[in-house]
């Protein structure tokens, strides 16, 4: 048996529009009796509304066969947040959800803040961008939910949680940031825990060489990049991040 953890955005569809034969792939992969999760960075819809959009899509999904980076900050957060810490949280509704429903309180007062979630908020401002920098210079710990720069859609790319995470580091003039999501260890753990497998029988399939191809690496797992969204193979050629396999699109996936 085998386990494949799939990106969404640039790899199963980009935007509204599925990648072709992406649907009859994954059947394929489930039929034959290995193991298929989706594992997303992009923070601000539901875990639900992803499986609802995949299986509209013609991929059966339950809301337990996805897991994202609003998921993986609130289980950080559950395990490790310690009495009286406060949580201030910049983003957007669903990742606040996410953190209610484990439990995580959070503050509207920037001021008193331990911990500030750092996550994708398209109703970021200057004064949140401040709120997040002050509670920096006086020690709270910043926890982003995912170090994307840019999010694929159909019609180009917009603006994402690293752009935040890099204009704060730029005031501080260092690093100061621990990221939840890929490509951190936090999200390999999550995923290989959901698999129940060893890394080593797991493939990692996506379109992002700092995220999906570096978490696969550093976690020991086969790493897989398909050509649908966001690098490209000149890309993995030269850089840091080479994956094992580079696809055309996920259609080719059942042939490894």
């Amino acid at each position: 048996m085998k386990g494949y953890i799939f990106d969404l955005d640039g790899t199963v569809y980009l935007g509204s529009r599925m990648i072709e034969g992406a649907a009859d792939a994954i059947r394929t992969l489930r039929e034959r009796g290995d193991k298929v999760v989706f594992l997303t960075n992009k923070p601000i819809a539901t875990r639900a509304s992803y499986a609802q959009k995949l299986t509209r899509m013609g991929i059966p999904t339950e809301i337990g066969d996805v897991l994202n980076s609003s998921l993986i900050v609130a289980r950080y957060l559950q395990r490790t947040l310690k009495p009286g810490q406060r949580v201030y949280v910049i983003g957007e509704e669903p990742i606040r959800q996410e953190l209610e429903a484990h439990g995580v309180e959070y503050t509207e007062d920037a001021g008193k803040a331990d911990i500030v979630v750092l996550s994708w908020d398209r109703s970021f401002t200057y004064d949140k961008l401040n709120a997040l920098y002050q509670a920096s210079l006086r020690g709270a710990a910043v926890i982003a939910s995912n170090p994307d720069v840019t999010c694929p859609l159909e019609d180009g790319q917009l603006p994402d949680t690293g752009t935040f995470i890099a204009a704060l580091e730029s005031a501080l003039g260092k690093s100061a940031v621990v990221v939840a999501g890929k490509p951190s260890r936090i999200a390999a753990e999550e995923a290989l825990q959901h698999m129940g497998l060893e890394s080593t029988s797991c493939f990692v399939v996506g379109d992002r060489l700092e995220t999906d191809v570096r978490m696969a690496n550093d976690a020991g797992m086969h790493s897989v990049l398909v050509l649908t969204g966001v690098g490209t193979r000149e890309q993995a050629e030269a850089g840091p991040d080479r994956p094992r396999t580079i696809l055309p699109s996920i259609v080719k996936i059942v042939d490894l």
